[in-house]
Parts: structure tokens; sequence; C-alpha cells
């Protein structure tokens, strides 16, 4: 971790102090409000729960501590990405997509952003730059791509992208600021699903928008303010509390991945391993230019179906479950999700157990399916 990053990470839990009076509670209280009181002219104070709330305000000042940008926060990631497409985009403009990425942004795009008269088009995230921008209004990336782990050089696709007269927005889910900084990189906005790691029980869904640019916040925050897409008071006082110990399990699932990446490069039941850390990955050298760390998630194949859904239902510390950041090491096999991936494609999220207790059970699973 960078000077500057464990910097970031040790205020991070004491960004109310300035703030406290005597007497007051250290840890974020709760406000549970849909109405505050305001006589006469209350511009400038809390008035109603669908413009503002103590809570949210706590939750955006400790992601943009985070992101060193002004944060809008949202009720789940794709309001984050809805607020980005819906608050910018207009008839008649042209966006471009992963073809490889998170399956719902392509869905929102087809389903609601092409009746709008907004076009879109698809292309892989390993060739993103391929083809280049013009006649884009936005470009949107995720990298590495969820589930297969692909990268994209995002200062390049920025600087391309803005040679082009277009936005670049980055998905940085997979990675949390602490693994990646895109807008250090050059992006104009992050979009981000804290339901992951930043909140880290999977127990609330919530997400961000982050940017540097004023007139970028101000169309969000418009958008969420008129379409109702706020987050609820408790849901935000759940991702505070989480985000104070981000570091400290982002840092252990990162370490643990790395250890438990490289002895699955030498099992016989894996095929088609991909983690940005291991020296063999296509993406290696690029992660290690642009990544702060590897990441948690690890995807790779095994020979059927069945032998992926045995591997991931044996595993006695494993979770069978969507989504992925959690405490509790979960996998899924992500073709029943829709992914154009082969039938035993598993996506790993290694959580916070010991890593050679968690080893243990991984290696004795998949014992049990390479026969």
């Amino acid at each position: 971790m960078s000077e500057t990053a464990k910097s970031r990470a040790a205020a991070l839990s004491h960004l109310r102090r300035g703030r406290l009076a005597k007497g007051d509670p250290i840890p974020l209280p709760l406000t549970m409000a849909a109405i505050f009181h305001a006589p006469g002219d209350a511009t400038g104070f809390d008035q109603y729960g669908r413009f503002s709330n103590p809570t949210w305000d706590a939750v955006e000042h400790m992601l943009a501590h985070l992101e060193d940008a002004p944060c809008v926060a949202f009720p789940s990631g794709m309001a984050a990405i809805s607020a980005v497409f819906f608050g910018l985009l207009k008839s008649g403009d042209r966006i471009l997509l992963p073809s490889d990425g998170y399956h719902t942004t392509r869905a929102l795009a087809d389903r609601f952003l092409k009746p709008f008269g907004v076009a879109y088009d698809v292309r892989p995230t390993s060739t993103f730059l391929d083809g280049g921008f013009d006649g884009y209004r936005l470009a949107f990336v995720e990298t590495p791509a969820n589930p297969g782990l692909d990268i994209c050089d995002i200062t390049a696709v920025a600087e391309a992208a803005h040679k082009a007269g277009a936005i670049l927005v980055v998905d940085n889910t997979t990675m949390t600021p602490f693994g990646q900084r895109p807008l250090d990189l050059g992006a104009d906005i992050v979009v981000a699903a804290d339901t992951k790691a930043p909140n880290g029980h999977s127990d609330v869904l919530f997400g961000h928008v982050a940017s540097r640019n004023e007139d970028i916040i101000a169309a969000v925050s418009g958008w969420r303010e008129t379409s109702g897409s706020i987050p609820g008071p408790f849901e935000a006082w759940l991702v505070h509390r989480g985000l104070e110990t981000l570091e400290v399990r982002f840092d252990r699932m990162c370490a643990s991945a790395e250890i438990i990446a490289r002895r699955l490069e030498n099992h016989r039941a894996i095929k088609g391993l991909r983690f940005p850390g291991l020296e063999s990955d296509p993406s290696h050298n690029l992660a290690r230019a642009q990544m702060e760390r590897f990441g948690f998630l690890i995807s790779f194949v095994l020979a059927s179906e069945d032998k992926a859904e045995d591997f991931i239902n044996n595993c006695a510390l494993m979770q069978a479950a969507t989504s992925f950041g959690g405490v509790h090491t979960s996998a899924e096999r992500r073709a029943k999700r829709g992914d154009a991936v082969p039938p035993g494609f598993v996506r790993l999220s290694v959580g916070c157990e010991p890593v050679e207790e968690l080893w243990q059970a991984i290696e004795a699973s998949l014992d049990g399916v390479s026969g």
C-alpha cells in the first residue's frame, strides 16, 4: 500500500472528530427521519428526506475521502449507474459498453436507454481501445471486468475518449478505492456497488458516483432528488460502519487471494485460471501498472456444470451465493446468471477466513471433483 493510501486509511475512521462537541457520540448516530424542523427560510438545512439526510452526509464524506472527489450515494450500484446514464444522456447520444462486464448494465441500455433514443455498442474489455471513440457521448468500462477479469488501460482509454469528446465512466466495484483509482488515471466518473467490499457484510445494497467535475455531480444529484433514487438512512449507516474496516478487510482478502491463486495454478482440476496478480495472467503487466492491489476475485473453469456446482456446494468454508466482497468466501457458477462463459466457469470471491484453513477447504473440495 502506498503512503498516500495508508494516510487515507488512517484518517478514515476519524473524519467526524473535528465536528464533535463535548458529549457527542463518537460512533455515527442513525438519523431516521423523513421530515425535519424547518421554520421560515430553511435554506442550507435538512428539510425533507428525499433531499438530504445527516447519515447520507456522513457516508458521502467517507466515500469522498476515499475517492478524493465529491460523491453521491445511491440505494444500489445499478442505481448509481442509472443516475449517470439518465442524468447525463439525451436522445441521439451513442454510448459504448463492455461486452464482458456486468450484464445488467447492458440490459439497462437495451431495455430502457434504447427506447429513449440512446444507442449503444459493445466491445470486449481487453480490446476496448480498438476502434476508437469517435461519435460516442460516453464510454463505460469495468476493469477488471466481472466475471472474466480482463483489464483495459484506463489512462489510454481516457486519453482516447477525451480526444474524441467522450466522457469516460469506470465501474470500480471489483477493486474499491484501495485497489485502483480510476479518477487519478484520467476517468471522469467512477461508479461502484458498495454492496460488495465497502460494506463487506452482505447485509445492504448501496452504491455511489464520484467525480471531480462539478457539473457531473450536479446532474447525478439532481437525478437522485427528482427521481427519488435515494438510499435509506439505515443502509447508509451500515455502509458507514463497514467502510471503517474496509482497508483491513481488503488487505486480508487480497493477500489471501494471491496465495490461493498461485496454488490453484497447479491444481489438476483447474483450467482457464484468471487472476491479475499471477505473472502468467495476460493482464499482469497492465495490472501492475495501474492497480494498487490485485483484488480478491479469481475465476477459473472446471470440467462441467455438475463439477462446478459440487465444488462450491461441498466446500466447507465457501458460500454458494451471487455478489462478492463479503467477509465470507463465496463462489458462483456464472453461466446460470446469463454470462457468456463455459458451464463450469466459477467466480471465486476470497473472504477474510485464515488463509491456510481456507485453502485446505478449497483443495479438499477440488480434489473431490477432479477424479
